[in-house]
Parts: C-alpha cells; sequence; structure tokens
C-alpha cells in the first residue's frame, strides 16, 4: 500500500498538525506492507506567503518535526516539492487541460474566498489540480486527509479518471481518501480549531518559558476558582485528554467536578502534561534544528529516491501526447 502525505511550509508545526498528521503518518509509515510518501508542500506555501527566507526556515522546522516524531527516512520517502518542481508542474499542466473551469470554481479553498476575488491568485484557484499532481506523480493508493480535504481527493480521481480513459489504459493509480470519522478537531487557544491562520495554536517546540505563556493564554470563562466547573466546555480540559494519561484525565475532572480547583491550576497541568509528552521530541527537534546540515541530507536522499519514480510516470503521460 503506498500512502501519501504532505504539509506547507507556512509555519512551524503547532499540536494539531502533530497530533492530527504527523504522529499517524510515522505510525502508518512503520506499518508492514506500508510504502509512505511524506513531503513538504512548500509550492503549495507560495498561494499565501511569498518570502523565500520565510519559507525556508519553516521548511526546515517542518522537517525537523517530522524526524523529531520518529520518522524513519531509511523507510520512507521524504522530500521537497519544490526540488521535484519540474515534474509536479508539468503534470499540473497536463492536469489543468482536463479539468474543467467549473470544478476548479465550486472547490472549497476557492469558494471559501472568492467573495473577495481580488485576494485570490491563479495558484490558489489552481491548488486542487497541484495537489492532484502531487498524489498522480507517485501512484498513490491511500490519501489520508481531513474532512475538509475530500473533495479535493474526489477532483484528484475525477482528473486520472479523464487521463486514464484519453489512454485507453491505465496511466495513474486512482487513489483512495483516507478519513478517519473518529478523528477529534484539536482546538485552539481560542476554541476554534487550531491553526496558523487563526494565530490560536500551541507550538509544542518552543522554550518552555515561552510555551507556559502560550498556554496561558488559552480562554477560559468567568467562573470562580471554588465553584464546579464543566469540564466537557473547557479548552485546556480538551487539550489535556490529548497528552495525559488516563488516570490524570480522570483526576483532572474530578478536581473541575468538586471546585476549589481554577483553570490557572488546569493550564500549569497541561503545560507539564506537554513537556512530559513531547520530551523525547522536543529534544530531538532542537538538535536538528542546530544541525540544520543532517535535515538537509536526509531531504535530498528521499529527493533522489522519488526522482525516477516521478519520471516514470511523467513519461507515461507524455507518451499520450506523442511529446
Amino acid at each position: 500500500m503506498r500512502i501519501l502525505t504532505g504539509i506547507q511550509s507556512s509555519g512551524r508545526p503547532h499540536l494539531g498538525n502533530i497530533l492530527g498528521a504527523i504522529l499517524p503518518a510515522v505510525e502508518l509509515s512503520k506499518k508492514t506492507g506500508n510504502e509512505s510518501f511524506l513531503f513538504i508542500a512548500d509550492l503549495h506555501t507560495l498561494t499565501s506567503l511569498k518570502d523565500g527566507a520565510t519559507i525556508r526556515a519553516n521548511t526546515l522546522s517542518i522537517a525537523a518535526a517530522w524526524l523529531a516524531c520518529g520518522l524513519d527516512t531509511q523507510h520512507t520517502y521524504f522530500y521537497r516539492q519544490s526540488k521535484l518542481a519540474p515534474y509536479h508542474t508539468e503534470l499540473l499542466w497536463y492536469l489543468s487541460c482536463v479539468t474543467p473551469f467549473p470544478m476548479l470554481a465550486n472547490a472549497h479553498s476557492f469558494k471559501d474566498k472568492s467573495n473577495k476575488l481580488a485576494d485570490v491568485n491563479a495558484g490558489l484557484f489552481t491548488y486542487p489540480v497541484l495537489q492532484a499532481a502531487d498524489i498522480l506523480l507517485y501512484d498513490a493508493n491511500l490519501i489520508p486527509v481531513g474532512k475538509d480535504q475530500r473533495q479535493h481527493i474526489e477532483m484528484t480521481r475525477d482528473m486520472a479518471g479523464v487521463i486514464n480513459r484519453l489512454a485507453q489504459k491505465d496511466v495513474f493509480v486512482i487513489p483512495e481518501a483516507e478519513i478517519s470519522e473518529h478523528v477529534m478537531t484539536i482546538p485552539g487557544i481560542d476554541g476554534q480549531k487550531m491553526s496558523k491562520s487563526l494565530n490560536n495554536y500551541i507550538d509544542v517546540f518552543l522554550p518552555e518559558k515561552d510555551l507556559l505563556k502560550q498556554i496561558k493564554k488559552i480562554v477560559t470563562d468567568t467562573t470562580p476558582l471554588e465553584d464546579p466547573k464543566n469540564p466537557d466546555e473547557d479548552i485546556t480540559f480538551k487539550l489535556y485528554q490529548l497528552v495525559a494519561s488516563p488516570e490524570q484525565i480522570a483526576t483532572m475532572k474530578a478536581n473541575y467536578l468538586q471546585g476549589g480547583y481554577g483553570y490557572g491550576h488546569a493550564k500549569q497541568a497541561l503545560y507539564e502534561a506537554v513537556l512530559v509528552y513531547f520530551k523525547e521530541a522536543r529534544e530531538k527537534f532542537d538538535y536538528y534544528m542546530a544541525n540544520p546540515k543532517e535535515i538537509e541530507a536526509k531531504l535530498e536522499e528521499g529527493e533522489a529516491r522519488v526522482k525516477p519514480i516521478a519520471e516514470a510516470t511523467i513519461q507515461r503521460v507524455r507518451e499520450i501526447f506523442h511529446f
């Protein structure tokens, strides 16, 4: 089973990225019979971020986070999208030429911003086509995505089907989306879905003092310290459940319900739980960030390994058009 996952280099990975994408992808890569393609989608980042130095710094921190979370680059394909850009963008063009305009105009990534067209660049409009190229280029079978990406995978399947019918043979593997209905939406410090764009995230790789400051910004209600509190409606408790042991969770829940336990206590407990949960990852992250040449070497090795796969796919498509 060939699995493909990408993450944009629009910022350092936050708690939501790590728990929702990176750690599950690393676990999938370890299963016997799985072949994982894990990449940094730095070309996609250009739709929202144009500063090259920032993208470069973000790319290093994302790679460091993957490695810190246990990614074994000897048994996975780990690479930057931009380093294979000639193949990704060539396939983007072929797919663009068989993709109806209304399909892209109906994509959530475009429709959500279509009321402010001045803010929409052509890259954002064709985002689903580049995403399809990312997937089809490597004959991926399974694409783990959130519910909000289901539509884009369906579009990828449609594009692949058009090319296969045009060629009258299976040029592309038709990928399947893997969407876990049980994955909890990880809340940000304001209660909305944790997101870089909303600036409501928790960066678990921050120095300890800065991490505590970030956690202390979690929004709470005004229930007095001595009164009982509803843990099910509290952001701090929801986050604590993701990183604490069952015993610790039960204890905190009891503290909330009996009263005499303030949100400051809960935030301190969350901070301590994050430090324990990510202890090894934080140490590895700091090591890799202090040794960027090691990150670069691992990425270059992965890019050399995926290049022949991308070349073979492009050659199959070129033959359809006698190029």
